[in-house]
């Protein structure tokens, strides 16, 4: 069995993950997406080949239950440099590496696909600050339970977890600020 990361197909590379994964049958796939539309007569027709185009929900079903992000299962990363394989794409998608791909489907900002204008570079810069935001609001709940653990056990304060606690903070709220100013409501 190959790497599902360098498979040819869509349907190929879910099916190589499944086994990966350890889901024998497309029933198996199909019985852990729990309460999803995606049947195991769907997950056959893709692997298959017999179904062309899939629904964005049952892309990320599937790709939830595989435990994989739905860049390995839309574009073949294990083969970086080759083109991506989907059907039915527009013409500005030729010549699209799968790592070109993955980077614009991801909005990396080093993605060889930069906006065009102003609000898509705007846009593609909130969206960086609101996952960090994102990051760091799950770092200051984590700091703040690692630092009640050192308080607890050593009797005193924990002047590192303080120290990173305090930064994570400031970060988290200069970002808020940030995107405050462009709208989003935190």
């Amino acid at each position: 069995m190959g790497d599902f990361r360098s498979e040819r197909t869509l349907g190929a590379r879910i099916q190589a993950a499944r086994k990966a994964r350890g889901f024998r049958t497309t029933l198996d796939l199909a019985n852990a997406i729990d309460g999803g539309n995606v049947s195991e007569s769907i997950i056959e027709n893709i692997e298959a080949g017999r179904k062309a185009s899939i629904d964005v929900s049952q892309l990320l079903n599937i790709a939830m239950a595989l435990g994989i992000a739905p860049s390995y299962l839309l574009a073949p990363l294990g083969r970086p440099w080759e083109g991506i394989d989907l059907p039915n794409l527009s013409r500005a998608f030729e010549g699209m590496s799968s790592v070109e791909f993955d980077s614009w489907f991801s909005n990396v900002p080093e993605s060889g696909f930069q906006p065009q204008s102003i609000s898509e570079r705007n846009a593609s810069s909130e969206l960086q600050a609101l996952r960090e935001w994102a990051s760091l609001t799950r770092e200051v709940a984590r700091l703040e339970v690692a630092r009640e653990l050192e308080v607890a056990a050593e009797g005193g304060l924990a002047a590192r977890t303080e120290a990173r606690l305090t930064f994570a903070r400031d970060e988290k709220k200069r970002l808020e600020s940030y995107l405050g100013t462009a709208g989003w409501e935190l």
